[in-house]
């Protein structure tokens, strides 16, 4: 087969290294790719991931078999419907389906509709509005940018003045773009935070194995909300009962709903539970594979990828039974110092061959290009994400953090405590 994955992360990096894995992928394409992906396919990164006019024709041009739609923005801009309506075959949901993550309103309002556990919530479409309910909400309280923020449009708001002025940063200021013109309040939860994706086919779930997102830049979980600072998998906390009772009452439910309201869903969903004290309750969906929560799983995957997107696709997932070696896995991110806010880039990165022929280790590309000289320079806030396996999570962490002193560049930064929570079990 020929295939093109659409992104140009450490996500896409670790689906390709997946699709290079299987025994059904030939030739393998990324639009734009980046340095790392480059090495094992080839990457076109002069064309954007909503340039969807300029993917066709490469698709067209390179006449592949199968569209991997990876990232957020496209999918819920609807580029598997315009590739699905040229005669491609899809990965990934349509427009209708992605507003699973591309509106927290819709999802929050579809949840309650169908009874699936979430926090208490209201919806804003007036910053006014908002903030004379605020004078009498429970704080902490929760406010979050309806639409996509690239991970950071939400806000925890410990006091009212914080939550009034988060209430002006995302509605007036506009920090998340028009991300924020609708606001969701939500009432803050406490406990145990778990990531799990899903595979769908529009009637059928297979979850995969559980992970554990750090979503703050500072150790500790201080600072802003990022993209994503490190990741574990599995998670000690997420057991068989858990699971259990996830799969009657969240996972299938909300395959089920998406399908009752016309918005039938195939390709992945991402399931950021917590872990309350009243049971586990959804915190936000994703349309996609999660970022870094696919380094740390699609690792572990025994099953040939291609086996289960062409199940996701052909509605056949029911035959499929995902499986998972019986090891852990870390991923310590890289980051450029001053990520989220703003950074420097073009710094070039030493010491990625010390990856080369080492089982159990995986340097995943997200922010890195090469410059004119044929370098590896750093090119994004989120740099490289350093990933290991373990026979336990403790040994996959330690392995994450010795393999993260191989590579260096100006500005490397990451967070010291990815998978700390492990050392309390």
């Amino acid at each position: 087969m020929k295939v093109l994955i659409i992104g140009g992360g450490g996500r896409e990096h670790a689906i390709a290294v997946s699709m290079r894995r299987s025994g059904r992928v030939d030739e393998l394409y990324c639009v734009p790719g980046n340095a790392g992906i480059a090495q094992i396919a080839q990457c076109e990164p002069s064309i954007g991931v909503m340039e969807f006019d300029r993917i066709v024709a490469y698709a067209k041009e390179k006449k592949v078999d199968l569209v991997f739609v990876a990232p957020d923005d496209p999918l819920a801009g609807g580029l598997t419907d315009v590739l699905e309506a040229e005669g491609f075959r899809v990965f990934g949901p349509s427009r209708r389906a992605a507003v699973l993550e591309g509106s927290k309103a819709f999802s929050k309002d579809l949840m309650k509709k169908y009874h699936i556990p979430t926090a208490a919530y209201e919806v804003f479409h007036d910053a006014d509005a908002a903030l004379a309910w605020l004078e009498n909400a429970p704080m902490p309280i929760v406010l979050k940018a309806d639409g996509l923020a690239l991970g950071k449009g939400v806000l925890i708001c410990n006091t009212l003045e914080e939550a009034r002025a988060g209430v002006r940063e995302i509605m007036q200021e506009k920090h998340f773009g028009d991300a924020g013109n609708v606001l969701v309040a939500e009432e803050f939860l406490t406990g145990r935070e778990v990531s799990v994706l899903a595979f769908v086919d529009g009637k059928t779930v297979k979850p995969m194995t559980s992970a554990q997102d750090h979503k703050r830049a500072g150790d500790g979980d201080t600072g802003p909300n990022t993209g994503g600072m490190g990741c574990f998998s599995p998670s000690p906390f997420y057991t068989e009962e858990i699971d259990a009772y996830c799969r009657e009452h969240i996972y299938q439910p909300t395959v089920d709903a998406m399908a009752a309201e016309g918005r039938m869903f195939k390709g992945v969903i991402f399931f950021g539970l917590m872990l309350t004290a009243e049971g586990p309750k959804v915190l936000e969906y994703n349309a996609r594979f999660g970022d870094p929560e696919t380094q740390v799983v699609l690792c572990r995957m025994k099953n040939d990828i291609m086996d289960v997107v062409d199940a996701c696709i052909d509605g056949t997932l029911d035959k499929i039974e995902l499986q998972f070696e019986d090891m852990a896995a870390v991923c310590v991110v890289l980051a450029s110092e001053g990520y989220p806010v703003s950074y420097e880039k073009g710094f070039e990165i030493t010491g990625l061959q010390e990856f080369e022929g080492k089982d159990n280790y995986y340097c995943f590309h997200a922010g890195s290009r090469f410059d004119d000289q044929g370098h590896i320079v750093t090119s994004g806030g989120r740099v490289l994400g350093v990933t290991a396996r373990g026979s336990t999570l403790k040994e996959a962490r330690g392995k994450a953090y010795e393999a993260t002193g191989w590579v260096t560049f100006a500005n490397k930064y990451m967070r010291h405590d990815i998978g700390k929570a492990i050392d309390e079990v």
